[in-house]
């Protein structure tokens, strides 16, 4: 049977912009920026973590109708896809104090929960994102 998640997928509205959000600012790195001539394959993944990659993928054709792709592209920019990554990190409050200081705008800041410390924001997308600093 299954063995590993290796992608999973989040809608962007522009995939260069993306590109700074997610490698610029959060410090992600490029898995794969492939032109395959009617979509562009573009892949994420945590620096030294390739087996697990974030396609930043553009609503539209082959995937689905320019119709479906329209009223997607406008739920993504309610924010209301679903769209959501959940990061670990070894210390959420250092992090936080470092994306601040890239420009990344924050929904949440660090807060004690059960399970640890965790804080949340959105990409340019509206797009879910938390890290979360788990109890040792």
């Amino acid at each position: 049977m299954f063995t590993a998640i290796t992608h999973s997928q989040i809608y962007v509205l522009d995939q260069d912009e993306a590109l700074d959000f997610y490698v610029g600012k959060l410090g992600l790195e490029v898995g794969a920026d492939i032109d395959m001539g009617f979509m562009r394959w573009l892949t994420v993944n945590v620096p030294g973590h390739p087996e697990r990659q974030v396609l930043l993928e553009k609503p539209g054709p082959p995937a689905m109708s320019e119709e479906t792709a329209r009223q997607v592209r406008e739920l993504v920019t309610k924010g209301a896809t679903g769209g959501m990554l959940i990061f670990t990190t070894d210390d959420c409050r250092t992090t936080y104090e470092t994306l601040l200081e890239r420009g990344v705008e924050f929904t949440q800041e660090p807060t004690e929960r059960p399970y640890g410390i965790d804080c949340g924001l959105r990409d340019p997308f509206g797009n879910s994102i938390r890290f979360t600093q788990p109890k040792g």
